[in-house]
């Protein structure tokens, strides 16, 4: 309710002037007709009294006409075109027997209005034509043989008066259909924006998911066959690999937490800063208990990193050390993160080669890699070495305003 006051307030057009879909579109439009039905009742009387030596008097056939121009209205909505032609065939009726002129032509106008913004224009210009034709030919040509007795041909200025109405009303008309086809675009283009906003915060939120799951289960699972292969033969090895186990267990549900807490609360802080490259130290500590070494080279001096690089960095270099341990047969692992002007440089080596096995994989992280960096407008390259090994190559910009860098800093206190 408080966001469709915000719309409203904000300038957003009535419903019935949009055509948005309610409860104006699925009922039959009472309140208005009955109100238009009154205006051409007690309009058409006044009319009578002050053309009554020129047109013929209002009787029951007149008020019938009259009731059915109005009525017909009712199936605007539903029948736009049954409402127009009908509309205007009792007003044509009702001329053509001699009638005061008067607010019939105000029924005509409502069902052209109503055929028009609902797209059915050349029905709407149809049956104002047939309007305006019937009574050039009643007035002009059947005058003599049609009531009242004695008439008289109109003048043919009458005749151009009538026709500039019908040209007014149908140019109204237009622009309300053209106006109400902008506000279509407007909502299809809103509706589109916000499925896209909803898309990439589920993407952000299981890459982020995948991310810290993938490199803590695939500690576990080293660990875990450690732990087995020693359970018997050296328990005090098997007692530490339980301990990097439930370790590693713990981080990974402590940031599963946060994840889940920015999912449920969008708009809140999480209770805990998003991880950056100042916890790297920590990458390392884990991947020694997966029985991989780590040298670390920092180039460059680190200056202010906005948080969605820093955390782009910092899973990057996680997801490439967790691809290590996974797929290489090699213990060993490089990392260089190297500070440039507007820029962080990351390289990750290992002398492979590749084992072919899988320690839980899900064959994402590559992919999420790639997302992260295009998302902050940086590139990333991955792939094996002439010499057997495998290499990451990221380049992310430290530009605060870089595409998606607004996503990432929510992830921050």
């Amino acid at each position: 309710m408080e966001e469709q006051r915000s719309h409203r307030g904000h300038g957003e057009p009535p419903r019935w002037l949009t055509g948005a879909p309610g409860r104006s579109t699925s009922r039959l439009p009472w309140p208005s007709t009955v109100l238009l039905g009154a205006v051409v009742m007690i309009g058409s009387t006044i009319a009578a009294r002050s053309q009554m030596d020129e047109r013929a008097p209002l009787d029951l056939f007149a008020r019938l006409l009259l009731f059915l121009a109005v009525a017909v209205l009712l199936l605007r909505h539903r029948h736009p075109v049954t409402a127009v032609f009908g509309s205007s065939a009792a007003a044509v009726v009702y001329l053509a027997a001699g009638y005061p002129y008067g607010p019939v032509f105000l029924a005509v106008a409502v069902g052209c209005f109503s055929a028009v913004v609902a797209g059915h224009r050349r029905a709407a210009w149809s049956a104002v034509g047939m309007v305006w034709l019937g009574h050039v030919v009643v007035a002009h040509w059947l005058y003599r043989l049609l009531p009242p007795s004695g008439g008289h041909a109109a003048p043919w200025g009458q005749e151009l008066g009538i026709a500039a109405w019908a040209v007014a009303i149908v140019a109204a008309a237009e622009f309300v259909r053209v106006r109400r086809e902008q506000w279509a675009d407007q909502r299809a283009e809103r509706k589109a924006a916000e499925r896209r906003r909803a898309d990439e915060e589920r993407l952000r939120m299981a890459r982020e998911l995948h991310d810290v799951l993938a490199h803590s289960i695939s500690v576990i699972n080293v660990q875990s066959s450690v732990g087995l292969a020693l359970l018997d033969s050296d328990p005090e090895q098997a007692r530490t690999a339980l301990t990097t186990i439930k370790a590693a267990s713990k981080e990974a549900l402590g940031e599963v937490r946060q994840v889940l807490d920015t999912l449920r609360t969008p708009g809140d802080a999480p209770r805990t800063p998003a991880p950056g490259l100042d916890r790297h130290p920590e990458l390392v500590e884990q991947a020694a208990g997966a029985g991989l070494t780590v040298t670390t080279e920092t180039g460059g001096e680190r200056g202010a990193v906005p948080p969605g690089a820093d955390l782009a960095a910092f899973r990057i270099v996680q997801e490439a050390l967790t691809n290590v341990v996974r797929h290489s047969g090699s213990r060993t692992a490089r990392v260089r993160i190297g500070y440039e002007p507007g820029r962080i440089r990351l390289r990750i080596d290992d002398d492979g080669p590749a084992t072919g096995n899988d320690a839980g994989g899900s064959g994402n992280g590559l992919a999420g890699m790639r997302e992260r960096a295009a998302a902050l407008g940086g590139t990333i390259e991955a792939g094996p070495r002439a010499d057997g090994g495998f290499r990451v190559l990221a380049e992310l910009p430290l530009l605060s305003d870089a595409p998606g860098a607004a996503a990432h800093e929510e992830e921050t206190p």
